[in-house]
């Protein structure tokens, strides 16, 4: 059974900072990618960042380029999203997905396996 699990979400001024990680279980096939997405309300679910389990390449949404950094933890199966100078526009419900590629990063409907979510909320 595939378990994906995130935490590190929360409240945060503009310009802070915050760290999700993805705990996954059941799936960790060198083939495949972890990836963040992101959804908003009224919005529809975007890629932001997804990192290959096998050689580590990565993809970056333009809109975050810069600002986010994901990694892994192939020891622990767990994807680290480091997201630094944090605007508004960021915020969202966060969501950790598997199954899909690198390449398929852009379209969240590639990736069959999710987690629950959590809400990253930038605010004054």
């Amino acid at each position: 059974q595939v378990q994906l699990v995130e935490s590190g979400g929360g409240s945060v001024q503009p310009g802070g900072s915050l760290r999700l990680s993805c705990a996954v279980s059941g799936f960790t096939r060198d083939y495949y990618a972890i990836g963040w997405f992101r959804q908003a309300p009224g919005k529809e679910r975007e890629g932001v960042s997804c990192i290959s389990v096998g050689d580590g390449s990565t993809y970056y949404a333009d809109s975050v380029k810069g600002r986010f950094t994901i990694s892994r933890d192939k020891t622990k199966n767990t994807v680290y999203l480091q997201m630094n100078s944090l605007k508004p526009e960021d915020t969202a419900k966060y969501y950790c997905a598997t199954g899909g590629t690198i390449d398929t990063c852009r379209w969240y409907q590639r990736y069959p396996y999710w987690g629950q979510g959590t809400q990253v909320t930038v605010s004054s």
